[in-house]
Order: structure tokens, then sequence, then C-alpha cells
């Protein structure tokens, strides 16, 4: 006697000759992968770092005394169409680097003009009075000078937080270079005279720039660092300068940072439902993924170590354009020596091939780790998704020199940790509650350090939709 067997698909009622695929997967076993996990990147920063051993839980970068004063930037608020510079940020001014007196600075805040920009606009001429203290609270400014021959050359490209120049304050000189907007913006003035009326009126500002006049006339090299007495292309018997190198009495420290999560895992799950692949491996393996793109998204945007934090002003270079182009990559090489890696936003570095593509460049691609990759003067161009896009689909594009030998940049770890499964990350077992669940604490220790300025540069306002 024949059976009908009805199967989804069929058209209709179907005499079959033998046993349907759906009934006898009832009997079979299945053949399974292991759980995946779409989250997983190639993390190339954590396999480029040199990884260096911190046995203190703390490294402290030791360096020459330096007489330069911090160059940073500065921040703003905006109420509608009104830009206001944060009276603390002066502090970033080279000038005012130190100073504590809030009153002071809120006064000195209130005495910027505002002046909106258009593309072109000439706001400072060269060999004219240098008067003021210009901030760049919106847009992109160019730094104009002339070349040997009466050209125009352009000496550099400004953005949101720069200024210039804030020493013109403190001396009569005249403007070395014409400042030019580029796009539409806005910068904020602080005139001579409406800076001499707040130093008239605090004795704690004129005790301060007393002490940075002093401080910038004691003998420096071209780093700021406290110089070296050296006799060079003598001849007979002269009488040798004596000198010692003098150590920064502050040297900056970096303590391990942690990323941690507690793991819990069901006993009955762990007994019943542990074959053929043990539940709480699974479990600690993705977990431990998941760590080790905290820690790398850590190590690109942490505000205390991260390395787009930790990027000095000077190494901070904008594109001339908006797309990063082959002429910004050049010149962000050329700012160090040395320059082991180049790490982009993947969409960073599809905006770049289109950019090589439209001029004819083929750029070389070498090997890496056993795996292809694209380079720029020999150096591997790496892709990191942790570096930021934001909603304007602007970027920034990271290069490095690394190493403890080489000064540059190294990672922070320890290990031999109790528990331990990887490098300075463990697996501790914290017991089991009356529910029945078992818990497991799992730590990722970690930091970054850039041990001298030119170690790290960063171009910045990448444009990738363009």
């Amino acid at each position: 006697m024949t059976t009908s067997n009805w199967e989804p698909g069929d058209e209709g009622w179907r005499t079959r000759l033998s046993l349907g695929t759906d009934a006898a997967r009832k009997l079979a076993t299945t053949t399974k992968s292991p759980p995946q996990m779409a989250s997983i990147t190639p993390r190339w920063l954590l396999k480029v770092l040199p990884w260096v051993e911190v046995s203190a839980g703390v490294f402290r970068v030791n360096r020459r005394l330096s007489y330069a004063v911090g160059d940073g930037r500065v921040t703003f608020t905006e109420v509608g169409r009104s830009v206001r510079v944060i009276p603390r940020e002066l502090r970033e001014l080279p000038m005012l680097r130190g100073f504590d007196d809030d009153a002071v600075l809120e006064e000195l805040a209130d005495k910027f003009v505002q002046r909106d920009v258009e593309p072109g606009e000439v706001i400072v001429e060269r060999g004219k009075p240098a008067d003021a203290i210009c901030l760049v609270a919106r847009g992109k400014v160019e730094k104009l000078g002339a070349g040997k021959y009466g050209d125009t050359t352009v000496l550099g490209v400004l953005a949101d937080g720069d200024h210039f120049t804030a020493g013109a304050l403190l001396g009569s000189q005249a403007w070395q270079f014409t400042v030019r907007a580029a796009t539409a913006g806005t910068v904020l003035l602080l005139e001579r005279g409406a800076f001499a009326d707040v130093v008239s009126g605090s004795a704690a500002l004129r005790d301060h720039l007393e002490q940075l006049k002093a401080r910038a006339s004691k003998p420096q090299d071209k780093d700021g660092q406290a110089a070296i007495a050296l006799a060079a292309g003598h001849r007979g018997e002269p009488d040798l300068p004596g000198t010692f190198v003098d150590y920064d009495l502050k040297p900056r420290e970096y303590e391990l940072s942690v990323a941690q999560t507690i793991l819990r895992v069901h006993t009955r799950v762990a007994d019943l439902f542990n074959d053929p692949m043990n539940q709480v491996k699974e479990q600690l393996r993705l977990t431990i993924e998941a760590l080790r793109e905290t820690q790398e998204h850590e190590l690109i945007n942490n505000r205390e170590f991260g390395l787009l934090h930790s990027a000095d002003v000077k190494q901070r270079l904008q594109t001339r354009t908006g797309t990063a182009t082959p002429d910004d990559l050049d010149e962000l090489l050329c700012r160090r020596r040395k320059s082991r890696v180049l790490l982009a936003h993947p969409r960073a570095i599809a905006a770049f091939g289109r950019e090589c593509n439209r001029r004819g460049l083929y750029p070389q691609t070498l090997a890496l780790n056993g795996t292809t990759v694209r380079s720029w003067r020999g150096v591997p161009l790496l892709p990191c998704d942790k570096i930021p896009i934001s909603d304007g689909g602007v970027t920034s594009i990271l290069v490095m020199r690394t190493g403890l030998e080489d000064q540059g940049v190294v990672g922070l770890h320890q290990t031999g940790i109790p528990d331990e499964v990887e490098p300075s990350l463990n697996v501790r077992f914290m017991g089991i509650n009356d529910k029945a669940i078992m818990s497991y604490l799992v730590s990722a220790y970690y930091s970054a350090a850039v041990l001298i300025p030119d170690a790290l540069g960063v171009l910045e306002n990448v444009q990738i939709g363009r």
C-alpha cells in the first residue's frame, strides 16, 4: 500500500516513493559551525603596535626639559550665529598657558570680536603691523607667504580651534604671512588695545607675562628643549663649554586602563548542552573578541591616552582640498622619520583611492602579516573602522612611528597577571549564585604612549564624500 506525503513546496497531493527530507531530519545530527560574530575586525592597530611590559601598572615617559610653551587648540560656544571662546580654553594660547585667574580670562574672552569671512577674503596681510590674536572658530584659512621670486606659496592650512599669532601682542612686529579664508567661516580677533587694557588692570597677568618672557629667553634648541652647549669647527685649544642635559621635572605617566565585563552562564546550560561545543568556552571566546574590539576603540578615541587626542598640535595637518590627496599624505609623512604605518577608516582609504585614480596614480601593495595591503611611499595604509566619521562625512588619517628604540608610539600592557588567558587579559571565576548562574570576570588591561611628539601625526578634516 502506498502512502501520500505532503511537503512544503509541493503543488498538490503527490504519491511519494521514499522518505521525505523533513521527516528524515528528525533522526539526523546536524553539522554546526562555531558561533559567528559580525563585529570582529582585523584590529590592525593591536597587531602593529609594539607592546611594552608595564610591571608596575604605570609607565612614565621621561623627556628632556622643555622651555617651549604648549600650543594647543581652543574651543568655542555657539548661540545662534554668535560665537564665543570658552574663557578657560584661552590657556591653550602659548602666552596664557598655566594662567589660572578665571576672572581675567573671562574678561579677555569678552574682548574678542567676531568676524564672518567668505572664501578668498584676506584676514591679515603680510607686512602690516601684527596687532591682534586671531582664533579660527569655523572653516579653513590658508597661510600664504612670498616665494624667492615673488610668487605666492602656501605655508599651511588652519582650521577649527587653531590660532595665530599669540606672540603678536607681546612685541612690536609685522605679519610675516598673509592669511586668506579658504572656505566660509568665522574668526575671533583680540586687538592689541583691548589686550593692553586687560593687562593694565591685572597685576597677576603682568607677572605671568614677565615670567613667560624670562622663560623664553633661556637657551633652547629648535624643539624648545633646554640647549646643550657644544663647540664645533674650532682649531687650537679654546676653552670648551661645560654643559649637562636637564630633565623634565613633571614627566607624563600613563596608568593602564581596563575594559571589563561579567559573563554569566547558567549551570544547566553548561551541564546539559555542552556537546559537541563547550558552551562556556564559546561564550568566553566571543566575549574576549568584543573586549579586544573595545580595546582598539579606546586606543584610538580615549580622551586620556587615545591616539586621536594625543597628537601634538604641530603634528596635526589639514587637507588642502577636503579629500585626502597624495600631496596631503606626502606632507604627513615628511613630518617624521621612519613612519611605520598609516591608519584610516576604510571609507577614507576608498576616497584616497578615487583621488589616486583621478590623477592616474596606482599605489603599490605590500605583504604584512601574510596579508596584502595598500601602501603609500612604502608605508602600509591599514583600515581601522574605530576612527570616527562625523555626520558631515569628515574623518582623520593617522601616521605613526612605532617602537621604544625609535622613540615612537608603543602599546602598554602587563603580562603574567593572575588567571591570564591572553596577554594582559584574564578570566576570573566569581562563583555561583543562588539562581545557579556561574559568573566570570573578564578583564583586559592596556594603554598607549607617545614617546616624543613627532612620533604621531594626524591629517584632519578628511572629507570622504567628495
